[in-house]
C-alpha cells in the first residue's frame, strides 16, 4: 500500500465500491484481458469491510485505510464499468456516479503525487 491515508467512508459508499470491486474480480477470474490480481482485489474488498457483498456488519467504523495504489485501482474499475455500460440506458446516471468517486478519492493525495504514481506505477 502505497501513501495510505484513513479514509471516511458510509456503509453505502463501502458498498459500492465493493461492487466495483466484486466487477473487477469477475472479469479477472473469467480470464478476460484485465491486468487486475485477485488475491489483491480480495484484500481490498475485506479492507472496505464488504464480505459476500454486504457490508460486514461487525464492522462499525466507517474508516477505511486506503493506498493511493488502491484508489488507483477503484478508479480503473470505475472506468472499465463505465465503458462496458456505455450502451445501457443508465450511462449518464454511471458516468454522474463515476465522475463524483473520482473526485472523493482523489482528493486525499496531492496532485504531485497522483503524477509520482502515474511516473512510477510499479
Amino acid at each position: 500500500m502505497r501513501l495510505p491515508r484513513a479514509i471516511d467512508l458510509e456503509p453505502d459508499a463501502r458498498l459500492a465500491l465493493g461492487q466495483i470491486v466484486g466487477i473487477m474480480t469477475d472479469q479477472a477470474m473469467s480470464g478476460a484481458a484485465v491486468r487486475w490480481d485477485v488475491e489483491r482485489l480480495m484484500e481490498l474488498e475485506v479492507r472496505l469491510g464488504v464480505v459476500g457483498g454486504a457490508v460486514d456488519v461487525d464492522d462499525t467504523s466507517d474508516i477505511v485505510t486506503l493506498g493511493i495504489d488502491d484508489a488507483a485501482l477503484l478508479l480503473d474499475g470505475m472506468a472499465f464499468t463505465e465503458v462496458a455500460s456505455a450502451d445501457l440506458p443508465w450511462i449518464e446516471m454511471v458516468r454522474w456516479t463515476s465522475d463524483f468517486v473520482t473526485g472523493e478519492l482523489r482528493r486525499y493525495w496531492t496532485q504531485a503525487e497522483w503524477l509520482e504514481l502515474t511516473a512510477d506505477p510499479g
